[in-house]
């Protein structure tokens, strides 16, 4: 084993299909680097403890709401037969509870800490069914696209029910995300939509969702052909139609037409809404620096930029 062991994850962003992606339709996920989980993990001469914003202290004493991260320490233990006590010190810059796999993250920067530890090799194959266990614990029946989206580089196509696609990045544009500094609403959001598509006025909202997955459809192809211009105007037909199925807010609305009037190709929502995230596309670094700014003026907690690849 080494003296420390360092493993690292990233933020993941939803693109585009939210709510579409819960009856069908498919949804694009993007890595978000700009957003990082650290795990260090160092020899401990008592019990195992945890120092991370949520709690420090010992594995054993820790909350149950933390209940998942102490089963990937196990988990990870356990496959590599090892019993000995450890100091883990967990930095992050994902905001929690804001749809960007701050969970999963924290698994997959943990498991590859403690593997790094005990210098073991760790198959991404094997670092998804960890996190996967973890993840059952603190969503009950996740998707499995945040443990992928949090440990890789690669943009993601998904249906529910089928296997994950990879989209070849070839974008010349750089996104830009702000966090309302409220936490997103999913559960009640995804209730809520699903009692308008069950409603007698249901048809006109299943041609909603239907849209949806036609943006997202088309988005995947201007990701791989360096339409930014095309993937903006997808972005603002999204949020219209996520704002008519009733999961926008008006803190997102705000932060909307703020990157809207600043130059923005587009702008929506990302995630479950109803507070969380929005996400903006901008034409460079220039413009995208312009838009965080006006951004936090319209209420933003916290922004960041990712630029995204245009090979």
């Amino acid at each position: 084993m080494s003296t420390q062991g360092i493993g690292y994850a990233n933020g993941k962003i939803i693109l585009m299909g939210e709510h579409s992606v819960v009856y069908g339709e498919p949804s694009i996920a993007i890595p978000f680097p700009a957003t990082q989980i650290k795990t260090t993990v160092q020899a401990s001469e008592g019990e195992t403890a945890i120092d991370c914003v949520f709690y420090k202290g010992l594995l054993n004493d820790m909350p149950e709401l933390l209940e998942s991260l102490k089963a990937v320490i196990k988990v990870s233990l356990e496959r590599l037969g090892q019993t000995d006590t450890l100091s883990l010190t967990i930095d992050s810059t994902i905001p929690a509870e804001r749809g960007m796999g701050s969970s999963a993250a924290v698994a997959v920067a943990t498991t590859r800490g403690i593997y790094d530890y005990f210098q073991q090799p760790l198959a991404h194959s094997e670092l998804l069914e960890i996190v996967d266990i973890s993840e059952k614990i603190a969503h009950g029946n996740p998707s499995g696209l945040d443990a992928l989206m949090t440990s890789s580089s690669t943009p993601y196509y998904y249906i529910k029910g089928q296997p994950v696609t990879p989209i070849d990045l070839h974008l010349t544009a750089v996104l830009v995300v702000a966090d309302t500094g409220k936490t997103g609403q999913t559960k009640e959001a995804v209730a809520n939509v699903g009692e308008k598509v069950r409603s007698k006025s249901g048809a006109i909202y299943q041609r909603k969702i239907k849209d949806l997955g036609q943006l997202a459809k088309a988005s995947k192809d201007y990701l791989s052909q360096n339409q930014p211009e095309k993937l903006g105007l997808a972005m603002n037909q999204a949020q219209n139609l996520l704002s008519e199925l009733g999961v926008s807010s008006l803190e997102l609305d705000a932060l909307v037409v703020s990157a809207l009037s600043h130059n923005a190709l587009g702008a929506k929502l990302t995630g479950g809404g109803r507070g969380g995230c929005m996400i903006a596309l901008a034409r460079d670094l220039n413009d995208a620096q312009v838009i965080a700014s006006a951004l936090k003026a319209a209420g933003a907690k916290a922004t960041w930029l990712y630029e995204m690849s245009g090979n």
